[in-house]
């Protein structure tokens, strides 16, 4: 079985995300695309996070319950029936790159699991990586850099 796939027109791995996807710009999340996603997956979860955030890793972005059969996410976009919850700006959707100081890393991750989530919208980062456990197949991640000018 080939490795599971994530990956950006946008950017390529630990190249820098361009503007228009964080504060500084239209603060609109990046095109991905999905490549490989097994095919006995039941849904697909999204995790972006910085882990360079001072303090704790911050969730910009956290969407679950994607369809396994779509072959990405559009720029400023979701895809339907997938759940987006609330990060840790404190609202439900992408929330770009903003880093106060320095250059930080964003770490794209992408789940295929073997079951659809039973949590509800306002779930936070641990409840949905408790709900996923023991159910992820294969797993792909991205990782983009930004710093502010």
């Amino acid at each position: 079985m080939k490795q599971m796939t994530l990956t950006s027109p946008a950017f390529g791995e630990n190249e820098k995300i361009p503007a228009v996807y964080t504060c500084d710009g239209e603060d609109i999340n990046p095109p991905l695309v999905f490549g490989n996603v097994p095919e006995d997956s039941h849904s697909l979860t999204l995790i972006v996070d910085d882990p360079d955030s001072p303090g704790k890793t911050w969730v910009h972005w956290l969407v679950f319950n994607i369809d396994p059969h779509s072959t990405g996410i559009g720029e400023d976009s979701i895809p339907k029936s997938a759940v987006e919850t609330v990060t840790d700006f404190g609202n439900k959707g992408y929330g770009g790159p903003c880093p106060s100081s320095g250059t930080h890393r964003y770490n794209f991750k992408l789940y295929a699991l073997d079951t659809t989530l039973d949590v509800t919208e306002d779930v936070t980062r641990e409840e949905v990586e408790e709900a996923m456990e023991g159910h992820i197949i294969d797993t792909a991640e991205l990782t983009g850099i930004y710093s502010r000018e």
